[in-house]
């Protein structure tokens, strides 16, 4: 997707320990016409695994989420990485995240993931694949079907996609950055 590998490019920034900032466009700050625009790039990316429902884990996948929702006109999910006090029939796991350095509970209710359920998995990085990971045993616990995940970028240097792969998932990335030594963004 090259308009999103021209952002990275751009206003993407490298900070020590393969981080990749890009605040300013997908995950603090949000450029609606992308985000549509990377909706768009999935729901046509994935359209033959016929998904019935989007999920994604809080907060940075929501909105690439809730775009390729849209476009596929299918509901959105997402795991919260804090139980409400009102949650009911929650299916948990635990996650380690690469940018925070900690371990996580995610949870979801089971009255929105469900044996009946296609899932198709979109998120803004793939890193280590942590996340991912939880997300797999979340739709594992609930009976679900995995049919595809989508990352709007992925650091193939750090592996996630080899990880992920082993445990039978079908990947698309729409960006896919090779290396951050020297603090230079080299895309593939």
């Amino acid at each position: 997707m090259d308009k999103l590998k021209k952002r990275i490019l751009q206003d993407g920034k490298c900070f020590e320990g393969g981080i990749l900032k890009v605040d300013s466009f997908i995950n603090h700050q949000m450029d609606p016409t992308l985000m549509s625009d990377i909706g768009k790039e999935f729901a046509e990316r994935f359209a033959a695994v016929k998904p019935n429902k989007i999920m994604t884990i809080e907060a940075s996948g929501i909105a690439p989420a809730i775009m390729t929702g849209y476009f596929m006109k299918l509901p959105v999910v997402f795991a919260k990485k804090k139980s409400p006090k009102t949650m009911q029939n929650a299916l948990t796991t635990t996650v380690r995240s690469f940018t925070k350095n900690r371990e996580y509970e995610v949870v979801i209710s089971k009255d929105f993931l469900t044996p009946d359920d296609r899932i198709l998995f979109i998120d803004d990085f793939l890193a280590y694949g942590n996340a991912a990971v939880g997300i797999i045993d979340l739709i594992e616990q609930a009976g679900a079907q995995l049919v595809g995940m989508g990352f709007v970028i992925e650091k193939e240097f750090q592996e996630g996609r080899k990880l992920l792969e082993s445990k039978g998932a079908e990947i698309e990335s729409l960006a896919i950055i090779e290396n951050l030594e020297n603090g230079k963004i080299q895309l593939k």
